[in-house]
Protein backbone atom coordinates (compact mmCIF):
# COMPACT_ATOMS: atom_id res chain seq x y z
CA UNK A 1 0.00 0.00 0.00
CA UNK A 2 2.65 2.10 0.72
CA UNK A 3 4.37 1.81 -2.85
CA UNK A 4 1.46 2.62 -4.34
CA UNK A 5 1.04 5.86 -2.24
CA UNK A 6 4.18 6.97 -2.53
CA UNK A 7 4.03 6.26 -6.61
CA UNK A 8 1.11 8.57 -6.87
CA UNK A 9 2.98 11.24 -4.18
CA UNK A 10 6.28 11.31 -6.97
CA UNK A 11 3.88 11.72 -9.82
CA UNK A 12 2.36 14.70 -8.13
CA UNK A 13 5.38 15.96 -7.26
CA UNK A 14 6.69 15.53 -10.79
CA UNK A 15 3.84 17.61 -11.79
CA UNK A 16 4.10 20.28 -9.40
CA UNK A 17 7.97 20.35 -10.53
CA UNK A 18 6.57 20.99 -13.77
CA UNK A 19 3.87 23.69 -13.12
CA UNK A 20 7.10 25.56 -11.25
CA UNK A 21 9.48 25.07 -14.22
CA UNK A 22 6.45 26.58 -16.35
CA UNK A 23 5.77 29.37 -14.12
CA UNK A 24 9.42 30.22 -13.96
CA UNK A 25 9.72 30.15 -17.80
CA UNK A 26 6.65 32.06 -18.34
CA UNK A 27 8.08 35.12 -16.18
CA UNK A 28 11.35 34.81 -17.71
CA UNK A 29 9.93 34.71 -21.69
CA UNK A 30 7.12 36.98 -20.47
CA UNK A 31 9.60 39.79 -19.10
CA UNK A 32 11.45 39.35 -22.17
CA UNK A 33 8.96 40.03 -24.35
CA UNK A 34 6.79 42.79 -22.43
CA UNK A 35 10.89 44.66 -21.83
CA UNK A 36 8.77 47.79 -23.47
CA UNK A 37 6.56 48.26 -20.30
CA UNK A 38 6.96 49.57 -17.34
CA UNK A 39 9.73 47.72 -14.71
CA UNK A 40 6.72 48.26 -12.31
CA UNK A 41 4.27 46.32 -13.54
CA UNK A 42 7.17 43.43 -14.80
CA UNK A 43 8.14 43.37 -11.37
CA UNK A 44 4.69 42.82 -9.58
CA UNK A 45 4.07 40.34 -12.22
CA UNK A 46 7.79 38.39 -11.62
CA UNK A 47 6.73 38.46 -7.91
CA UNK A 48 3.71 37.33 -8.32
CA UNK A 49 4.36 34.51 -10.58
CA UNK A 50 7.33 33.46 -8.35
CA UNK A 51 5.08 33.61 -5.22
CA UNK A 52 3.13 31.39 -6.90
CA UNK A 53 5.38 29.33 -8.40
CA UNK A 54 7.51 29.11 -4.92
CA UNK A 55 3.80 27.91 -3.18
CA UNK A 56 3.56 25.28 -5.15
CA UNK A 57 7.03 23.65 -4.89
CA UNK A 58 6.52 24.04 -1.04
CA UNK A 59 3.57 21.73 -1.68
CA UNK A 60 6.17 18.82 -2.91
CA UNK A 61 7.72 16.36 -0.38
CA UNK A 62 11.65 18.26 -1.01
CA UNK A 63 9.86 21.86 -0.85
CA UNK A 64 8.23 20.47 2.84
CA UNK A 65 12.05 18.88 3.87
CA UNK A 66 13.49 22.91 2.78
CA UNK A 67 11.01 24.69 4.76
CA UNK A 68 11.53 22.65 8.07
CA UNK A 69 15.36 22.70 7.11
CA UNK A 70 14.58 26.13 6.73
CA UNK A 71 13.08 26.64 10.42
CA UNK A 72 15.75 24.61 11.89
CA UNK A 73 18.51 26.71 10.40
CA UNK A 74 16.56 29.61 12.02
CA UNK A 75 16.50 27.97 15.13
CA UNK A 76 20.17 27.18 14.75
CA UNK A 77 21.17 30.88 14.41
CA UNK A 78 19.46 32.27 17.13
CA UNK A 79 21.63 29.75 19.65
CA UNK A 80 24.80 31.12 17.77
CA UNK A 81 27.26 33.21 20.60
CA UNK A 82 28.72 35.88 18.40
CA UNK A 83 31.88 37.52 19.35
CA UNK A 84 31.66 40.88 21.00
CA UNK A 85 32.88 44.30 18.99
CA UNK A 86 36.20 43.91 20.91
CA UNK A 87 37.00 40.34 20.33
CA UNK A 88 36.08 40.90 16.43
CA UNK A 89 37.91 44.08 16.22
CA UNK A 90 41.04 42.28 17.91
CA UNK A 91 40.62 38.69 15.67
CA UNK A 92 40.85 41.09 12.41
CA UNK A 93 43.76 43.33 13.42
CA UNK A 94 45.51 39.34 13.92
CA UNK A 95 44.42 38.38 10.42
CA UNK A 96 45.49 41.74 8.73
CA UNK A 97 49.19 41.49 10.79
CA UNK A 98 49.41 37.76 9.40
CA UNK A 99 48.73 38.73 5.60
CA UNK A 100 51.23 42.08 6.21
CA UNK A 101 54.26 39.28 7.15
CA UNK A 102 52.96 36.78 4.69
CA UNK A 103 52.91 39.18 2.28
CA UNK A 104 56.77 40.46 3.32
CA UNK A 105 57.62 36.78 3.47
CA UNK A 106 56.73 36.17 -0.03
CA UNK A 107 57.93 39.15 -1.57
CA UNK A 108 60.99 38.46 0.17
CA UNK A 109 61.27 34.74 -1.63
CA UNK A 110 60.63 36.01 -4.94
CA UNK A 111 62.94 38.91 -4.86
CA UNK A 112 65.53 36.19 -3.87
CA UNK A 113 64.42 33.40 -6.67
CA UNK A 114 64.23 36.36 -8.81
CA UNK A 115 67.64 37.27 -7.99
CA UNK A 116 68.82 34.32 -7.98
CA UNK A 117 67.08 33.40 -11.69
CA UNK A 118 69.11 36.66 -12.97
CA UNK A 119 72.54 35.59 -11.65
CA UNK A 120 72.39 32.37 -13.33
CA UNK A 121 71.35 33.77 -16.69
CA UNK A 122 73.65 36.29 -16.49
Amino acid sequence: MSSSTEAQSSRGDVFKWAIVVLLVAVGVIGNNYYSAESLLYRLIAILVLAGVAGFIALQTVKGKAFFTLAKEAKTEIRRVVWPTRQETVQTTLIVLAVVVFMSLVLWGVDSLLGWIVSSVIS
